[in-house]
């Protein structure tokens, strides 16, 4: 019989992150692992090869890797694949991929549970999965070699094929599992023991292969969530409330909505996670006789407490808030900020602000839920299985070893389906009728109750010396904190004074690998927006916002100090103290992105500019060097022309160049389209876009050129999917300023703030 790695042996020492491990037993809005076993959960088909919990061997010789991440189009399962198939020595037509379900055996190695995002997928997994291969390729070497009776140690395993030079024999992984052979096993200390291959001896690794979802992509056999289809099931239509969060339902007349043919029942939703407030549910027998019941439906509601919050009133409360020097928790406290201010030669303040932004993904939130026995089955595409399964439970009062959630591909993520609140209505409308619901968010209720990237505000004085360098930096930071919403305390970080527990994930970026004597980075919680507009993570998460400040605020330093903003920059990535070794991988990405745009060597023509940005996005501990300079051309009227977005990027290891540019390129344009044309404004409690009319991401017609240069060092694996998202909004501004000497602090860059700067210049 086929022996398994051990599940506890699939750990990873390659990062620090002790603060995101998880803890078992959780509130219901927070974390409580469970899972139930189901009948056909096991993946691996009977008589084949599983060397490990991420991928088994058939008879057929095909390897099927299974991929604990959320695949939303970032090909992060043909990734997986990639890194098992360098070690296992398989042919890369042989490999296969397969999403996994919640069951704990498949949870991050280094975070302890489901979650994708943090641009941490392949830098978290790429040991584990590597090892994983090697066990493989070894367990099949030895069974192999005594099929042929050889010794092990003369063989090679390349192209799923075990062979021996000198007797000129050879056996497929077909024939070895076929054999039943293939029984070696490994403990965490074997498998922490193998020596893994060297950059110099990749085959596979840095290579852009196919990737193996597309096929099904394109043929349309792939499914997504809102593909699910259930014997008997029906469909669940959302009536949301006029607030984005904090109504109730005071009663609810279906008179209209019985005379729907079709219709169900009215389901009033009980939230005991808090996730929802105010939501009911019109159940039919198809989703266009769902929506019909849904529009007959009369709800009366108590509104809240946030029934008269608006974007004002919610920058007034940061503004407010800025100017309390006892508010907040401090993420950075070096040297002293207040002393250096004093005495500097030259000091500057400014103020920056990032608005509310969507996701808006094109497959809305859906989900499916259906009760079988004791279980309940929910299938959805979720970024944050082992929460979305919690809050499931929550929801539901049942242990959450009840919750089997079936992954599908996600029909676009951006950090959205990091929240489940898409599984409240399907499971309580599954619960209250008796048969498997399939709720479908309308575009409207997908942007109406999204979980938006907050609204941000926040304020920088610094200080020059006489010489012209930064010698103090003051960094408040003021939005709503997103991770704290999650009720996870394991994700909160303590603060440096040890007066409490802040949300890193607002603040992170603001501890810059610039060196500077004297650095306080301050962050504060807007209690209205977290209350009014429960904010999520969206694609760059703070980085998005906070190199934006940093970013711009040192251009406006080098013009103080008479200096170019690039050299400014390159001055401080000196890697002294603590900055060592990323400073270096920073400021060799600005370089390298300063050389491939021709950054300082043209003469533009009048009205166009150049400008440079350089990020760690996202956290220290997982840093990916990106640097952008973008070139725009701004005409009279202020409107803003991106020309090309040049971005180099330092990934460390490669492993599938392909993916990565198509990775990078997405999110610069991401970032463009953040910085020049999204905006959402609440208004009344509720947001008031509704849908692509209102809310405006770019076009394809306002695409620039994007240029890309990867750099592949052979160090650890980074992440791709967002850091080129928190360059370009920076890069653009401060290229304004050097096109038409106008200075912008507000995202999105609007044409009357650009014309509004360019008469002060």
């Amino acid at each position: 019989m086929n022996k398994h790695i051990k599940p506890d042996s699939q750990k990873s020492q390659s990062v620090e992150l002790n603060r995101r491990s998880f803890i078992v037993g959780a509130s219901a809005t927070g974390l409580a692992l469970g899972f139930a076993s189901m009948p056909g959960d096991a993946f691996a088909a009977a008589g084949s090869f599983e060397p490990s919990v991420w991928y088994s061997i058939g008879q057929d010789g095909l390897v099927t890797v299974t991929c604990g991440k959320a695949d939303m189009g970032q090909h992060i399962a043909s990734t997986m694949a990639q890194i098992v198939s360098e070690e296992l020595g398989s042919k890369w037509s042989d490999m296969r991929v397969q999403l996994a379900s919640n069951d704990p055996k498949y949870n991050d190695p280094v975070l302890g549970a489901q979650i994708t995002g943090g641009s941490w997928s392949t830098m978290m997994n790429f040991d584990t999965m590597s090892r994983a291969g090697a066990a493989g390729r070894m367990a099949l070497a030895e069974a192999g070699a005594g099929m042929m009776g050889v010794p092990v140690g003369e063989v090679t395993v390349r192209d799923s094929v075990i062979s021996h030079a000198k007797s000129k024999k050879s056996v497929t992984f077909a024939d070895v599992v076929k054999s039943g052979k293939a029984t070696k096993t490994f403990s965490a200390d074997d498998l922490k023991a193998i020596k893994l291959k060297t950059a110099d001896q990749y085959t596979m690794i840095g290579v852009s292969v196919p990737q193996i979802d597309i096929p099904s992509k394109t043929n349309g056999t792939a499914k997504y969530g809102i593909d699910t289809s259930l014997p008997g099931m029906l469909y669940g239509k959302i009536v949301m409330p006029p607030v984005r969060y904090g109504a109730t339902v005071k009663s609810v007349d279906d008179s209209g909505a019985k005379k729907v043919p079709g219709f169900v029942q009215a389901v009033t939703l009980d939230d005991k996670t808090g996730t929802t407030t105010g939501w009911v549910v019109a159940v039919a027998k198809d989703y266009a006789s769902a929506k019909k019941a849904a529009d007959a439906l009369k709800v009366t509601y108590d509104n809240g407490p946030n029934a008269k919050v608006s974007s004002e009133s919610l920058l007034a409360e940061a503004k407010r808030l800025q100017a309390d020097s006892a508010a907040g928790l401090y993420f950075v406290k070096n040297g002293d900020a207040a002393d250096a201010l004093t005495k500097a030669a030259k000091t500057m303040e400014a103020e920056y602000t990032t608005n509310i932004n969507i996701h808006a993904p094109m497959e809305p939130m859906n989900a499916t839920a259906e009760l079988k026995g004791d279980i309940w089955h929910v299938y959805t595409g979720n970024q944050f299985a082992t929460r979305s399964g919690a809050i499931a439970a929550g929801a539901l009062g049942v242990d959450p070893k009840f919750i089997v959630m079936h992954q599908a591909w996600l029909g676009g993520g951006f950090g959205r389906r990091l929240d489940g609140d898409m599984l409240i209505p399907a499971v309580l409308a599954a619960k209250a009728v008796g048969k498997p619901v399939k709720v479908i968010y309308s575009r409207e209720d997908d942007m109406t109750m999204d979980f938006s990237r907050p609204l941000t505000f926040q304020k920088i004085k610094a200080g020059l010396d006489g010489n012209g360098k930064l010698v103090a930096f003051n960094h408040d930071v003021v939005s709503a904190w997103p991770t704290k919403r999650w009720g996870i305390p394991a994700f909160l970080t303590p603060d440096v004074e040890k007066k409490g527990a802040l949300d890193g994930f607002v603040v992170n970026g603001a501890d810059f690998f610039y060196t500077v004597p004297n650095h306080n980075v301050r962050t504060v919680l807007n209690e209205l927006a977290q209350s009014a507009t429960p904010s999520g993570q969206l694609r760059s998460v703070a980085p998005g916002w906070t190199f934006w400040a940093v970013e711009s605020m040192l251009d406006e330093l080098a013009a103080a100090a008479g200096k170019d903003p690039a050299q400014f920059r390159i001055d401080m990535l000196d890697g002294a103290g603590a900055n060592a070794g990323g400073a270096q991988r920073l400021r060799n990405t600005l370089l390298a992105a300063m050389g491939l745009a021709g950054y300082g060597t043209k003469q533009l023509p009048k009205g166009e500019g150049m400008g440079v940005a350089c990020v760690s996005s996202q956290e220290r501990a997982t840093a990916s060097w990106t640097a952008c300079v973008a070139h725009v051309a701004v005409a009279d009227s202020g409107e803003v022309k991106v020309k090309k977005l040049t971005v180099a990027t330092d990934v460390g290891t490669a492993v599938n160049p392909d993916g990565i540019r198509a990775q990078v390129e997405g999110a610069a344009l991401w970032g463009m389209s953040l910085a020049l044309f999204e905006k959402a404004t609440m208004k009344d409690g509720a947001i008031e876009q509704t849908n692509f009319d209102g809310y405006t991401p770019m076009r394809m017609s306002q695409i620039p050129e994007v240029a890309v240069n990867i750099i592949a060092n052979g160090e650890k694996a980074t992440g791709v999917g967002e850091p080129a998202v928190t360059v370009v909004a920076p890069a653009i501004a401060n290229a304004v300023y050097n096109a038409v000497g106008a200075r912008v602090r507000a995202l999105p860059i609007t044409a009357d703030a650009v014309k509004a700067g360019m008469k002060k210049a």
